[in-house]
């Protein structure tokens, strides 16, 4: 497992990578450009090549990028939808450059029509971001359900994925705030474990390619995306710890966003609990413990995936999709 935690490019990806080799993190999290603007961010080609040259030598060992909040590709507005289509090809190109393990995008969200009008338009995006870069996977997040979000079920991820043909670099980013948002269990491993045996039933686990691991400020079901210190809220440390050390999850880059313990983003306290987390967990499933994230420091073998590239078998899950996809809309 990939514990790691979202940080700061400001100042270059070089930087990016040294917060958080100082947060002790074996992944991070980066938003590509402003995250509520428009306006496209570019680096130079001696700043990948030195970023790319440091992601390969470790610590940090996988970089996630996090497209744009404003990336709506269900909007009926022309202007909103070509704004959103640029953006989230230029999130997918600017991660074939740097080597990203994938592109976390919300699926955007159904405004005036019927929800599968919303979702054949996503597919249609989805497809065409995926025509426009080479090889960074595109990760769908499930959303917490406020509003006419989509990505709330299950059934609407495997539909998403269907529609968007099935590609090899399509996959999920399961975040355990939206889920417990949304009403699923996850608040102990055997709840967490149903879930995500739902999940294999309806998607496929061979799509999961990230992991978001935040508590929630808002009730359970609450349907409300509100973030909370990791153990300091609904979720609780027996959730969070059930996340951190989940089997299916090995290998994974498995992110904490914030807000942390000092009121921010990831620091290293808050990577040290999430350690804390993974050891709490580990024992209580009876699992030896997993030192640096159950593998050797510095290393990225087991189950990971190539930089930049989908992991093998995951073309089965689009048999998958299609067997899930007929109840939408539901969690």
């Amino acid at each position: 497992m990939l514990i790691g935690g979202h940080v700061s490019p400001a100042g270059g990806l070089v930087n990016a990578f040294h917060r958080g080799v100082e947060r002790d993190c074996d992944s991070i999290q980066i938003f590509n450009q402003s995250p509520r603007a428009w306006r496209l961010q570019t680096y130079r080609e001696d700043d990948l090549t030195e970023f790319r040259s440091l992601l390969a030598e470790g610590p940090v060992r996988a970089i996630v990028l996090h497209a744009v909040y404003l990336i709506n590709p269900a909007s009926k507005d022309d202007v909103i939808r070509k704004k959103s289509l640029d953006a989230l090809a230029h999130a997918l190109r600017m991660g074939d450059a740097m080597g990203a393990h994938g592109v976390v995008v919300h699926p955007g969200s159904q405004v005036g029509e019927p929800l599968e009008e919303s979702i054949d338009r996503v597919g249609d995006a989805i497809r065409y971001v995926l025509s426009e870069s080479e090889r960074c996977p595109l990760l769908l997040e499930n959303t917490a359900g406020a509003g006419g979000t989509i990505g709330r079920s299950f059934e609407e991820l495997a539909r998403l994925v269907e529609l968007g043909g099935g590609d090899e670099r399509l996959g999920l980013c399961l975040d355990s705030c939206h889920l417990f948002a949304m009403g699923f269990g996850v608040r102990t491993a055997d709840e967490l474990s149903e879930t995500i045996e739902r999940c294999e039933e309806i998607v496929g686990v061979d799509r999961l390619r990230c992991i978001h691991v935040n508590d929630s400020k808002a009730a359970f079901g609450s349907k409300r995306d509100r973030h909370a210190p990791l153990g300091d809220g609904e979720l609780g440390r027996e959730g969070c710890a059930a996340f951190f050390s989940e089997p299916r999850f090995e290998g994974l880059p498995t992110i904490f966003e914030g807000p942390g313990l000092e009121g921010r983003g990831a620091a290293l306290a808050d990577i040290k609990v999430a350690r804390e987390l993974r050891e709490e967990g580990l024992a209580a499933r009876g699992l030896a413990k997993g030192g640096r994230s159950g593998a050797q420091r510095g290393s990225a073998k087991r189950g990971t995936a190539k930089r930049g590239s989908a992991p093998r078998g995951s073309a089965r899950s689009g048999q998958r999709s299609r067997k899930g996809a007929t109840k939408r809309g539901s969690s």
